[in-house]
């Protein structure tokens, strides 16, 4: 019986201890706002075009909620992509939030990134 009041006195410690998610937010996020957050970083891609020379590349975006990205969005390589990288950093974390405050679930299926990414037209164009 003494260690079953051990086992229960270092459950509460334990419990005191736990982390807290510091970037959660009392605000909640709706899907309006991270169709604008979506639609801004789409809107930024396409003002860049691309050429066979320049070359297009992919980054992963938005989180489900198992975890891992939504999808891959591609891009001519002419865009800031340190800009680009932080815009989507931004989306994927409170896309994961809005998760958390809305208790979401998924497939939590493995979404592949794109396998070949070609220039058409001078659109970054998925091919596989």
């Amino acid at each position: 019986m003494k260690w079953f009041f051990k086992i229960l006195a270092l459950s509460f410690v334990l419990q005191s201890f736990q982390c807290s998610d510091d970037n959660y937010t009392s605000d909640p996020i709706t899907s309006a706002q991270l169709e604008t957050k979506k639609q801004e970083i789409q809107n930024y891609i396409n003002s860049f075009s691309c050429s066979d020379s320049i070359g297009c590349s992919y980054i992963a975006f938005g989180s489900k909620p198992c975890g891992g990205p939504r999808s891959y969005l591609v891009f001519s390589n002419s865009v800031d992509l340190a800009k680009l990288q932080d815009m989507v950093k931004a989306y994927n974390e409170i896309d994961r939030l809005h998760n958390i405050q809305n208790n979401a679930v998924s497939d939590c299926m493995l979404v592949s990134p794109p396998t070949e990414i070609k220039c058409v037209n001078g659109v970054c164009t998925v091919i596989k």
